[in-house]
């Protein structure tokens, strides 16, 4: 039987790590992350349940890396079956009017570039039968929320486009909304937050995944 290949972007931390340690179970996880020591743990914690990892420590806004990882990809295995996007810039929070040229910048190359790059190229390695599935935020439009905002906005619109685009073709492209978690990303933007509170990211991953029936 071909193996089940799962496509995590972002998978270092947070949402991305916990989906990576869920869908071991069943698939192989090729983890693309910037951080190399926090995907070293992660491949250690699927290797002690039983799973396996291919780990690529690249930061999403180089494309020539993403490019060699895709062909990676298909000359190893020839597809992937489900391809999870949560790699993300979390600008800080604050008004739009101090909005900071570097974060801004930062937030279009990540969040919006980078995703219009990966699409095109690992739209070929799901062919018909995959899926891809996107994360989004609800506080979008909030205020102080302007850099994040915009360019999550941007994200979530052309994953919506290629969602209606492929609905009779496939791949299937799904678009989910994860209840708050106690990431980096959300102490970022809540350092004062009571985080015994929020959802536990394994649990959330779980509960997204048999919701979308990956597990």
């Amino acid at each position: 039987m071909t193996e089940k290949i799962a496509l995590i972007t972002g998978a270092s931390r947070g949402l991305g790590a916990a989906l990576a340690e869920t869908l071991s179970a069943n698939h192989h996880i090729v983890a693309i992350a910037r951080t190399t020591g926090a995907l070293e743990a992660l491949d250690d914690r699927v290797q002690t349940t039983g799973g396996s990892a291919t780990l690529a420590p690249v930061d999403i806004t180089n494309q020539d890396a993403l490019a060699q990882i895709c062909r990676s990809i298909f000359d190893r295995w020839g597809h992937v079956d489900l391809w999870c996007h949560t790699a993300v810039h979390a600008a800080p929070l604050g008004p739009a009017a101090t909005l900071d040229s570097k974060d801004w910048s930062k937030s279009i190359a990540t969040n919006v570039t980078a995703t219009g790059i990966l699409i095109p190229f690992i739209a070929p390695l799901l062919g018909q039968e995959g899926r891809a599935v996107f994360f989004d935020d609800r506080h979008i439009g909030n205020k102080f929320y302007g850099a994040y905002g915009a360019t999550k906005t941007a994200q979530i619109t052309l994953a919506r486009s290629w969602a209606k685009e492929q609905k009779t073709s496939g791949p299937r492209v799904d678009i989910v909304a994860p209840h708050p978690m106690p990431t980096a990303t959300r102490a970022r933007f809540h350092p004062g937050e009571f985080r015994e509170r929020l959802a536990d990211p394994l649990s959330e991953a779980k509960r997204l995944l048999t919701e979308l029936n990956l597990i």
